[in-house]
């Protein structure tokens, strides 16, 4: 198999991968991306996308059984539902299977050469693909590594029979009838709250005092308050011990210190992600770690000159919008543009039931700075268009220096907010002050219009509240 030499070698087709890989491209980069799978990554195969689709199939499923029985407050009323959800599977994997193509497509444009297979340095300018073919040699002159990373396993709770990751829960072609879901981040809420609607008995099982502690108390409320309506149990302060000897239920030591059983068909382990530090050759060009992740500048650039590295391999937060916006910025510096990372924020999205959504600093985290704030807030229960939505739980608000007004962070929890982050990292990112967000005219009736009352309820004269 005749050698490769490129100016620029990708090594991973996930979120940043790809966008590095395309834009290089566009810049007229001579480039190769080399990935095991199909191109997309964890978030477009086995994360972001597929949860999300099994998340919204959910939520008909959940409003449609509502109206069953006349118990809908819209006036609606139709026979109970009924879920086939290997069909609702093979919808989801429609869609993955159109990104993929899609991804494939974009680099072909952009003259992208793919080359299919698992890489492996032998220095730092040459890798090694074993491809279906036969042993691929590659050499460029820069290089990123781009692989991603992967579902954290407990030893004493191996993926295999009952015990499932994220990627396996995404697969499930029957519901299970109980779920235990071993974690109450974001990833664990997120899928068990989707089971829950759909019919599954889900128990959550956090070791912290309270779920989703990465946010405060105050975003979390809704979010437990909507999992009791789901009949889902939550039980803080209480660990994972081991499957039972039957495989049949989780054992955990509770709050309390005593051990109980926790009956299961299927045991989701979602306890977080570790970047994929194997099989990719680290040890042959030995590159500084910062803990557990690759170490890198502002430019993307690790401890070997000509050697990059993006997305989940470098750290928090492990988010592909991240890794995008660092792949983006690494092609323009390869291809000789000055680029450095000077990004204000980035907004973050948890889609429970309600979402929330976080950009900036937190109220907490602003006074840890030694911050003097003004905090404005404004319930999406004086909301009009989130009324007419049934969605008036929740809340947006606006975190800002008291002297000049400055927005340093935003929040808000409540149906359908994920898509306010984008004006919420805008605003962050261009500077905005109280007077700007409060003086841009919001649409009406949308659930925008709460960003600009809660920059006004800052500003002391909120109208709607």
């Amino acid at each position: 198999m005749k050698d490769i030499s490129c100016k620029l070698l990708v090594i991973g087709a996930g979120p940043g991968g790809y966008v590095c890989a395309i834009r290089a491209g566009q810049l007229g980069v001579d480039t190769v991306i080399v990935e095991a799978e199909k191109p997309g990554g964890t978030c477009l195969n086995v994360g972001c996308i597929p949860s999300k689709a099994l998340i919204h199939a959910a939520e008909v499923f959940e409003k449609v059984s509502h109206m069953a029985g006349a118990k809908s407050p819209l006036g609606i009323t139709v026979e109970a539902p009924k879920l086939d959800l290997a069909k609702t599977i093979a919808w989801k994997n429609g869609i993955v299977g159109r990104l993929n193509s899609g991804v494939t497509g974009l680099l072909k444009k952009a003259k992208v050469k793919i080359v299919h297979g698992r890489a492996k340095f032998r220095d730092g300018k040459t890798v090694e693909v074993e491809t279906e073919t036969g042993t691929q040699i590659i050499r460029a002159e820069t290089v990123v590594i781009a692989t991603g990373s992967a579902p954290v396993e407990l030893p004493f709770l191996p993926f295999g029979g009952p015990v499932i990751s994220s990627t396996d829960a995404l697969a499930l072609t029957k519901l299970p009838e109980k779920l235990v879901v071993v974690g109450g981040g974001y990833i664990g809420l997120e899928l068990g709250m989707a089971f829950a609607k759909l019919g599954s008995k889900v128990t959550v099982v956090e070791a912290e005092a309270r779920i989703l502690p990465q946010y405060d108390s105050e975003l979390t409320r809704p979010v437990s308050k909507r999992l009791g309506e789901l009949g889902v149990t939550v039980l803080t302060g209480a660990k994972a011990k081991g499957l039972s000897s039957k495989g049949d239920a989780l054992v955990i030591e509770a709050s309390g210190g005593e051990e109980q059983k926790l009956p299961a068909d299927k045991i989701l382990v979602t306890v977080g992600r570790k970047p994929v530090m194997d099989g990719w050759g680290l040890e042959e060009i030995d590159l500084d770690r910062a803990g557990k992740f690759l170490r890198i500048d502002d430019q993307c650039r690790t401890s070997m000159r000509g050697v990059y590295a993006i997305g989940d391999v470098t750290g928090e937060p492990m988010l592909a919008h991240r890794a995008m916006a660092q792949g983006e910025m690494v092609a323009e510096i390869v291809a000789g543009n000055k680029r450095t990372w000077d990004k204000r924020c980035i907004p973050a999205v948890c889609f429970t039931d309600p979402e929330i959504v976080t950009a900036g600093l937190s109220p907490d985290e602003a006074r840890a700075q030694g911050r003097e704030i003004k905090i404005g807030q404004f319930p999406f229960a004086a909301n009009g268009r989130a009324m007419t939505m049934l969605g008036e739980e929740g809340f947006v608000r606006v975190v800002a220096r008291a002297d000049n007004h400055l927005v340093l962070g935003i929040q808000a929890v409540g149906h359908g907010v994920s898509e306010l982050s984008t004006a919420f990292g805008l605003a962050i990112e261009m500077g905005a002050r109280l007077e700007d967000i409060a003086g841009t005219i919001h649409a009406h009736p949308t659930q925008g219009e709460g960003f600009q009352e809660a920059a006004l309820k800052a500003l002391g004269h909120a109208l709607h509240i």
